[in-house]
């Protein structure tokens, strides 16, 4: 059963490399175990505004992602830096 994970954030106001903070971080999931697909979206009428959904064929293939944690920590140490607040999270289950 695949499970969603979808992820939004907020740049902080002038911060042009939360983008591509975010980019990068796909190609680093993408490469996971697991992973179905990463897309990052930026609102249309928002700007800095960024969702991600992130498809993994089961919610063990999220957990058990010991890579993840390495390329999490420098994005993490930058997020005072790049966002306004933490990341909303929430996970999804298809269900049609």
């Amino acid at each position: 059963k695949t499970l969603t994970l979808v992820a939004r954030i907020k740049a902080k106001t002038g911060q042009t490399r939360s983008r591509e903070a975010l980019a990068a971080l796909g190609t680093l999931t993408r490469q996971e175990t697991g992973g179905c697909h990463y897309d990052l979206h930026v609102a249309t009428d928002q700007p800095g505004h960024f969702c991600f959904p992130e498809n993994r064929t089961s919610r063990q293939h999220l957990d058990d992602q010991p890579g993840a944690s390495a390329y999490l920590a420098p994005l993490a140490a930058r997020a005072d830096e790049l966002f306004a607040g933490p990341p909303a999270i929430t996970m999804w289950a298809r269900i049609a």
